[in-house]
């Protein structure tokens, strides 16, 4: 027995599934949610279109199961889910497999495939002990043709059999195998690896033969058919394919291969000709049929030896003839409501090719931006009006609130995997991502705050400096919007501007527009390393026609309980405050803004805060009005705060006439507050208060 083959029973407790939202995975993964409830099921993919959330609508919203968005080039997210899931078994489905994009957009396949295969096999070997299994799902097209057309006795065995990839898809999953196997000889990590024939049936996006020709029936369009459709496929049914990784999940042996397949093969012409007597009974399929050129390299035949998976107890058991009949059914039935045009009409040509750089992030069904080489200038408009946001900052609280509010809008977006002080890696997710928009909020503010800025000022050139300037001038290159969360917290009232001008009742604004600071003022405030670094970033900025910068100040969010970075949070279980009028940014209400300001295209500085200016101790009066009408403070001055901090704070009211003439429906800050803060977070005990005061 080979090193690292062990034969045991193996029954997982957690299990990852990546591009778990496919065609393929999620048909594997709902089978083994409903037979083996006592399973959790953790799906990760990116939702590329070929991807869909409908995938697993039976397993959304169980305890024992969960949905991740991420990319498998993002080791920190694996490492993440693997510990906090105590993932014990991972099947890795997640890849490029659309041969013929491949030839045209080959690095992103090695990317994807073996790059992708690298980092989950790091992750597994960082948690050895944890992982009991890793089934890395590979494909027959790594053996390359068979020798012969017809030879019955011309088998592809798993351990007999060399590989020798004759296309680029191929040739990357031939590599990811490597990897996988010298990961079982050299650490032990318990792998198996599967070679599947073609697959078919419900849900598969209609990239692939049998989904795009019934498609192409759909649209009345021409059956666009490779060559003289020669080429032999052996088609296997997705349940079937499903029950084979449920076999090989329980009963596999690691280190070993296994082939999943059918010795039914049919060729192209054929299979397409049974389609069209499906939906067009009685039609001429010559007259539908459209023979264009070849692929470069065409592989006449792929036939497997099963024989290995058949010895843990699996067969075949859906008939070619019924389940191409079911899957015509359903994709009759269901195909208008589960894709939209948009997502299918570019692929339902005779050659896709990437027309726009390499797809965002890696899935079991890959290639969001493909178009004919005839349609490209009409693909290249379209896909010009389509907004797609990549976000720095995923972790922090802005990043993660901008996520969820495009995720909210259905806005197409993805968070990026680089950290911004890796240029290469950054260029690299923004090509990748085909994205038109980039939101950064990512940056060093400190830890727990400011102070740590002070003793740690290399890592904050290295991030708020460098990395902003690298991000803006990678943009620019890549004709890419930016938007820069940036700070207002680099200015400080002085002689011109003072703290105490007057102000209206409802602290709307000061009356004299001219004692604030506008988007024009250049930063006046030093009292921080970290507000000198956000003041000279800002400034360098202003060069680039690409980016937007937003002054956000003191934000807060309706989270005043738990949010420890939320400004109401911090004062609130301070001793002592200052009592100092600041402008301040309510992010429930403002960064939809922001979102909307880079669709617009907006460049240049704006104040990102709201109307008027709001002291701690008003704060806190509107805190112990909604929230505890216990609460009491403290207040001491500029000078005793001083004794305390390591840093200088920045006290300053901003303009908001630029931002309110975009928004005219933004609220003033104690409006703002009110709204989208304290009444949805007001607590009971603040409204039996208020009701016994007659409120």
């Amino acid at each position: 027995m080979a090193v690292g083959m062990t034969v045991t029973q193996h029954e997982p407790l957690n299990l990852l599934v990546t591009g778990g939202a496919g065609f393929i995975a999620s048909h594997v993964a709902e089978l083994l949610f409903q037979k083996y409830p006592k399973y959790k099921i953790v799906i990760l993919d990116c939702l590329e279109p070929c991807a869909s959330l409908q995938n697993f609508t039976k397993m959304k919203g169980k305890p024992n199961f969960k949905f991740i968005k991420g990319d498998i080039r993002s080791i920190d997210l694996l490492n993440f889910i693997v510990e906090t899931e105590k993932i014990d078994t991972i099947m890795h489905f997640a890849a490029q497999t659309h041969v013929d994009l491949s030839f045209g957009n080959s690095i992103t396949f090695t990317e994807a495939n073996v790059l992708g295969t690298h980092m989950m096999l790091e992750v597994a070997r960082a948690h050895k002990e944890q992982i009991k299994r890793f089934i890395h799902v590979s494909t027959d097209e790594v053996y390359g043709e068979n020798a012969s057309y017809d030879c019955a006795n011309d088998l592809k065995k798993e351990d007999m059999s060399m590989l020798d990839p004759t296309n680029p898809y191929a040739a990357s999953k031939a590599g990811a195998e490597m990897l996988v196997r010298s990961y079982s000889h050299s650490y032990g990590l318990p792998v198996i690896i599967t070679r599947g024939n073609n697959v078919y049936g419900p849900r598969q996006f209609p990239e692939k033969l049998i989904p795009k020709m019934i498609m192409m029936v759909t649209k009345g369009k021409k059956l666009t058919v490779h060559g003289d459709g020669s080429s032999k496929r052996s088609y296997l049914h997705v349940d079937d394919v499903a029950r084979a990784f449920d076999v090989i999940l329980h009963q596999g042996i690691t280190g070993k291969t296994y082939n999943i397949g059918t010795p039914i093969e049919h060729t192209v012409n054929s299979v397409v000709r049974q389609i069209v007597a499906l939906m067009k009974p009685g039609s001429d399929p010559e007259s539908m049929i459209q023979q264009v050129r070849n692929r470069p390299f065409n592989d006449a035949r792929y036939y497997l030896d099963t024989s290995q998976l058949q010895k843990l107890g699996w067969k075949e058991t859906v008939p070619f003839e019924k389940g191409l009949k079911e899957t015509v059914d359903w994709y009759m039935k269901n195909a208008a409501t589960f894709w939209s045009d948009s997502e299918i009409d570019a692929i339902l040509v005779a050659h896709p090719t990437a027309v726009t750089g390499p797809p965002a992030c890696v899935e079991a069904s890959p290639m969001k931006r493909v178009a004919s080489a005839e349609a490209v200038n009409e693909s290249a408009s379209k896909k010009a009006k389509k907004v797609k946001f990549l976000v720095f900052g995923r972790s922090g609280w802005i990043g993660g609130d901008l996520g969820r509010i495009l995720e909210k809008q259905g806005t197409d977006y993805q968070f990026a995997t680089a950290r911004l002080d890796n240029a290469a890696d950054v260029e690299r997710d923004i090509i990748h991502s085909g994205c038109t928009h980039v939101l950064n909020a990512a940056g060093l503010t400190g830890r727990p705050n400011v102070d740590w800025c002070e003793t740690h000022r290399k890592e904050v050139i290295k991030v708020n400096v460098l990395g902003t300037l690298g991000l803006a001038d990678i943009c620019a290159t890549h004709g890419v919007h930016m938007t820069n969360f940036a700070t207002g917290c680099i200015f400080h009232y002085d002689e011109k501007r003072p703290m105490h001008p007057a102000r209206d009742k409802n602290l709307v604004c000061t009356e004299d527009a001219s004692k604030t600071f506008t988007e024009e003022d250049r930063p006046n405030f030093s009292g921080s390393y970290y507000s000198e670094t956000k003041g000279y970033v800002e400034n360098m900025l202003r060069e680039y026609d690409n980016v937007l910068t937003l002054r956000v100040r003191m934000p807060i969010d309706n989270n005043v309980v738990t949010n420890k970075r939320n400004f109401i949070y911090k004062i609130s279980h301070y001793e002592r405050v200052v009592d100092i009028p600041n402008s301040m940014t309510v992010l429930d209400e403002l960064l939809p803004y922001g979102i909307e300001l880079a669709v617009r295209g907006r460049a240049g500085i704006y104040n990102f805060c709201n109307p008027g200016a709001i002291s701690h101790a008003q704060v806190l009066q509107l805190y112990k009005d909604y929230m505890d009408p216990d609460f009491t403070w403290k207040i001491f001055s500029l000078e005793e705060q001083a004794k305390i901090l390591e840093a200088g704070r920045s006290n300053n009211e901003l303009s908001p006439a630029k931002l309110w003439a975009e928004f005219p429906d933004m609220l003033p800050i104690v409006d703002s507050l009110k709204k989208y803060v304290f009444i949805p977070a007001q607590t009971e005990k603040s409204k039996a208060a208020m009701k016994a005061n007659g409120k």
